[in-house]
């Protein structure tokens, strides 16, 4: 096979009983069973082999090699006494008649035990990475990784995508965070500035006649780390299509996702097509959150009349929302390490009350609602044993409370999660202008290159008092998976008319467009198709498939 192999330690099975053979690999681990007798495990990429000691001088060789070494072992392989048919090795063993040791590990004392090494601390993990990979569970993830990429590669071929480079060195563009800057060498004092999105890019590319493009992009953004995000740079399956519809992005991502999921996920229930789309509106009353777990059956309902006037401070002239958990039969320690948990993560105070085993409410804030018991159990449908979570504050306070409620009584509560199954949704109709918290102006909510839904028209409207702005949706949409959110996109505004008018309603004209985004506008008036993409994820794609919750899991190094 090689130099130094005959053949791998994952390939060796009954039918190579008798053949003299080499293997070279990790020396994993050394069991002695007795005088001058001994079971070594040899690792390579591939799998192990089982090498049998059976003599004084190769027991003494052996004794002499620290773990972790890697060594070549020349020998006849044979059949085991005893099968392990857990292992596709495990029929076989190799009686060793020549021992090298190609690279030796100089210390007698490992970080931590290699196949264990995900029990150790993250701290050591990071550090001794290289170590750590060498533990098959973690190197699994790398080769998912992989597996994954050539799949999604091939998907968008299929349908008739092309993939095509764009730059790295680049100008800063807006898209949400802080950029990484790279010192210009022949210009001193100015800077390029790495790719937070090749968005800029793809798009020039739909002007230039390029009908269908995709590239997975490295992406670099100066942001914190968190589970689900890398802190400095990602992948994503970055996509655009000219002459499309948010129907035409919609249709390709389920049929590309899906069959992805059913071959490498760890579950084998998953969302088909077409996948469930909720507005942005009713995802924030219903879930309290733009990015919902679908897994979970908990609701989010709004109790914020029938809190008024109770006596209780912090629900006058508030939004009040509920969460309704049946079926709970958590201890007053479990709920309140449950309220303070949700308290870290939301950054608001939860309040909560319980219907018991009678159907009377105790507990908590229950004394407050003495004389509108039945109208609280009405508006929630309260039945036996139901533990029922407030939230309270500004309207998007409370609906963030609720949602981090949600989220979490759904997984601690039994009964309340199927979680085993990847459940899809597309999140649509992001308003596409908001009141900003600091300057109390109009400002764009996300996306300012979205298409308005409704075009030009609903912008001259808005812009003669006949529309409200903050009621004016746009064409962008999420890509949500199991509560995560996989992706962003939009269909883009690619008129020029269109976009100044819409620059116009957060106060920047025309000019202002030209010397924000002259690319994109000078482009744009050369005739521009209609088009849309969407970027999903790689390193939260994969994540979900592994069935990890850390993204750091499944990236060769965080």
């Amino acid at each position: 096979m090689t130099a130094f192999r005959t053949h791998t330690c994952g390939e060796l099975r009954a039918e190579h009983a008798g053949q003299k053979v080499t293997l070279a690999g990790w020396m994993e681990n050394v069991r002695e069973v007795g005088n001058n007798f001994a079971f070594v495990v040899l690792r390579d990429f591939y799998g192990t082999t089982q090498v049998v000691v059976e003599t004084a001088e190769m027991s003494r060789i052996f004794k002499s090699i620290n773990k972790e070494s890697t060594i070549q072992v020349e020998g006849t392989v044979r059949l085991r006494e005893s099968p392990n048919k857990k292992l596709p090795t495990g029929e076989i063993e190799v009686v060793p008649e020549k021992v090298a040791v190609l690279g030796r590990c100089r210390y007698n004392e490992l970080p931590f035990e290699i196949n264990r090494s995900r029990d150790a601390d993250e701290s050591a993990r990071l550090k001794y990475r290289y170590l750590d990979l060498r533990n098959p569970a973690v190197k699994n993830n790398i080769i998912l990784r992989c597996q994954v990429v050539a799949a999604l590669r091939q998907a968008m071929t299929a349908h008739g995508f092309m993939e095509i480079t764009t730059p790295i060195l680049t100008a800063s563009s807006p898209e949400g965070a802080r950029d990484y800057l790279v010192p210009a060498r022949k210009h001193p004092g100015k800077f390029y500035a790495l790719p937070q999105a090749p968005q800029q890019f793809k798009q020039l590319l739909m002007t230039s006649g390029f009908d269908k493009y995709f590239q997975i992009a490295p992406c670099f953004r100066d942001e914190d780390a968190r589970g689900d995000r890398s802190p400095g740079e990602f992948y994503q399956l970055d996509m655009e299509m000219a002459f499309a519809s948010q129907e035409d992005v919609f249709a390709v991502l389920e049929d590309v996702l899906p069959p992805i999921f059913a071959r490498y996920g760890t579950y084998d229930v998953a969302s088909s097509a077409p996948f469930r789309r909720i507005g942005y509106t009713e995802a924030m009353e219903t879930y309290g959150s733009d990015k919902p777990d679908l897994r979970i059956d908990l609701t989010v309902k709004d109790i914020s009349a029938l809190c008024q006037g109770l006596g209780f401070e912090p629900f006058e002239g508030r939004t009040v929302k509920a969460v309704p958990v049946s079926g709970c039969h958590l201890t007053r320690k479990q709920i309140d390490k449950l309220c303070a948990d949700v308290e870290v993560q939301a950054g608001r105070k939860p309040y909560w009350l319980r219907s018991d085993e009678s159907g009377a409410l105790a507990g908590g804030v229950a004394k407050f609602f003495a004389g509108k018991e039945d109208e609280l159990k009405n508006a929630l449908s309260l039945g036996p044993d139901t533990l029922v979570l407030i939230a309270a504050g500004k309207k998007t306070e409370a609906q963030k409370t609720a949602g981090v409620m949600l989220k979490m009584a759904g997984a601690q509560v039994p009964g309340h999660m199927d979680e085993k199954r990847y459940e899809f949704c597309w999140i649509v109709d992001f308003p596409m202008y908001e009141i900003g918290e600091e300057s109390g102006e109009l400002e764009f909510c996300h996306n300012p290159f979205s298409m308005p839904n409704g075009g030009l028209e609903v912008l001259l409207s808005a812009e003669r008092g006949e529309v409200d702005p903050l009621t004016i949706t746009a064409f962008q949409y999420d890509l949500v998976c199991n509560g995560v959110e996989l992706s962003s996109g939009a269909v883009r505004n690619h008129d020029p008319d269109i976009m100044i008018k819409a620059f116009e309603m957060v106060r920047l004209g025309e000019e202002d467009v030209k010397a924000k985004f002259p690319a994109m506008y000078n482009a744009f008036c050369y005739g521009a198709p209609p088009h849309a993409g969407i970027a999903p994820g790689v390193d939260r794609m994969v994540m979900l498939l592994a069935g990890e919750s850390s993204i750091r899991e499944i990236i060769p190094s965080p």
